[in-house]
Order: structure tokens, then C-alpha cells, then sequence
């Protein structure tokens, strides 16, 4: 039976999905995109009120779990015996998408069109570089556990890749002034890395509950254990 901890990376997905195609509805039905004149991007269905607030809490929201899943699969992977500093490299890159993410919603393209984009690249192909290294790591180290069904693997392969081919199109799409289309690969890489972060679900399958540990700093020497008191001292305090 999965522990809460597998819930974490389904609940990410789930929320970002239901979250951003709410936004998307939204904007259609006030008006503020127009399906009429192209697809939109999705920073444009979250550019105008009241969307946009929703859009920023969304994402705002995504970022947080996206941070905690990547730490928890940094210490995953570490419990493994991975190398610290790979390690390190894949969790700071997961943290610098889940940013990314926080950024695009804080800071809208019509308002601070550079903060936003900056926050797109890392959100889209830092997030993605994030599934790459771990592709990387399970090839190249066999001896690592392989949590799940042997389809997840390959599965993963083929999200990243199809992920990758749809984000070099869509900036070739993008360059070329074909913005319908290069929306919909947009829409279509969201979509893939949301499943890629659900799919990690698989891996914390086998995790039941993490604990906070706090150590004490160097130097510091930890407070004095309380003297033991015997039965006639109580007795004499009682009276």
C-alpha cells in the first residue's frame, strides 16, 4: 500500500492540470483571449484579472510542492548511495524549475515581459533538464533500485524525449510567428512534465513517512540529561 508520501507527487499534477485549464476557462469565457484569432499561450490566459490571481496562486502553490518533491527525492537518491555532488546538481536544478514556475506566475508577461520569460526558461527547460539527469543517473548506475514495473523506465524516456522535440518546436514555431501552433506544443510540454513529476509517485511508493532531525551546531555540546531521582526523594519532596 503507498504511503502519503506517493500522494504528494499525483496531488502536484493533478493540482497544476486542474489548475491552469481553470485558468484557461476562465479567460475564454470573460473574453480576455479570443480562440477566434489563435490558441493562446498559457501566460496569456493568466495575464488579465481575475485570472491572473488565481494563475499566481496556482503556480505559486506548484512551486512549493514541486520544491518539496525534489527534496524529498534528493534525500531518495541519496539513501541510495548516490554522489553527493550529482545529487546536489539534480536537486538544485528541480529547485531552480520549481522558481522558474513561481516566477512566471508572480510576474506577468504584459508587465515584466524578461522576468517572466526568464522565469519560463527555467521553469520549462531547467524542469526538464531535471528529468534528463535522472535518466542519465538510472543508466549509467544499474545497481540502483528500480521501484515499480519495468515499463516506467522506458515510459519516462519517452515523455522526456517527446517533452524535449516539443519545446525546440515550439521556439522554432515561436521565431517563425506561428503562435497558435507553437501554444499548443507549449500547453502539450506542461502537460508532459506535470506527468513526469506524477510519475514519481512510483518511487515514493516504497517510502513511508520522513522525520525532521535537528543536530546541533559544531561546538555546541548538547544540554546535560537530567540527574535520575530516586523513589525516597520523591517521597521526601512529597511530603
Amino acid at each position: 500500500m503507498w504511503g502519503y508520501l506517493a500522494l504528494l507527487p499525483v496531488f502536484l499534477a493533478l493540482w497544476a492540470v486542474a489548475g491552469i485549464w481553470t485558468v484557461f476557462a476562465i479567460a475564454v469565457a470573460n473574453n480576455s483571449v479570443n480562440l477566434t484569432k489563435g490558441f493562446p499561450y498559457i501566460s496569456l490566459c493568466g495575464t488579465y484579472p481575475p485570472q491572473s490571481c488565481i494563475f499566481s496562486q496556482v503556480l505559486n502553490i506548484g512551486a512549493a510542492l514541486a520544491a518539496w518533491v525534489c527534496i524529498l527525492r534528493y534525500h531518495q537518491l541519496r539513501d541510495w548511495g548516490v554522489k553527493r555532488w550529482f545529487n546536489q546538481l539534480i536537486l538544485w536544478t528541480g529547485l531552480l524549475s520549481a522558481l522558474g514556475t513561481s516566477v512566471v506566475g508572480n510576474f506577468q508577461q504584459k508587465h515584466q515581459r524578461t522576468t517572466h520569460l526568464t522565469g519560463a526558461f527555467f521553469a520549462f527547460f531547467v524542469g526538464i533538464f531535471y528529468f534528463w539527469l535522472q535518466l542519465l543517473l538510472f543508466w549509467r548506475k544499474k545497481n540502483l533500485p528500480r521501484v515499480g514495473p519495468p515499463c516506467i523506465g522506458p515510459l519516462r524516456l519517452c515523455l522526456c524525449t517527446v517533452c524535449t522535440i516539443l519545446m525546440v518546436t515550439m521556439v522554432v514555431l515561436h521565431c517563425h510567428r506561428l503562435r497558435s501552433a507553437a501554444a499548443a506544443c507549449e500547453w502539450a510540454v506542461a502537460m508532459l512534465l506535470f506527468a513526469l513529476f506524477g510519475l514519481l509517485a512510483v518511487d515514493f511508493s516504497c517510502l513511508d513517512r520522513c522525520t525532521l532531525c535537528l543536530q546541533a551546531a559544531p561546538g555546541l555540546s548538547p544540554p546535560p540529561l537530567a540527574a535520575p531521582v530516586s523513589p525516597h526523594t520523591q517521597l521526601s519532596q512529597a511530603l
